[in-house]
């Protein structure tokens, strides 16, 4: 399993215009073959902070995703909304032993 965090810092005038355009994308990931969980989490402590949990099946799962209109769609726009360049860390995950 391939776990993405994508952390997001928002400019505060755009959120609303952000979260408008992400919602298609997150809808869109979800309904894809290989997706596990595709959730938009926002930051209680800091303003215009989310992160991205992404599960997928595997890394073709990934690559699949990342060609995508929705995807390619929405990082042509997303630089617009952003403070910082997103911050995205991939992790290859094994299932722990249940023993």
């Amino acid at each position: 399993m391939i776990i993405i965090h994508a952390g997001f810092k928002v400019q505060a005038e755009k959120e609303t215009e952000f979260l408008a355009e992400i919602s298609p994308l997150i809808e869109s990931s979800r309904a894809e073959e290989g997706n596990i969980t595709y959730d938009l989490l926002k930051d209680t402590e800091q303003a215009g902070s989310y992160t991205m949990v992404e599960l997928w099946k595997d890394m073709d799962a990934v690559k699949f995703h990342n060609q995508t209109d929705h995807f390619t769609a929405f990082t042509a726009k997303a630089p617009q909304y952003f403070t910082a360049p997103p911050q995205v860390n991939v992790y290859d995950a094994k299932a722990a032993d249940s023993k």
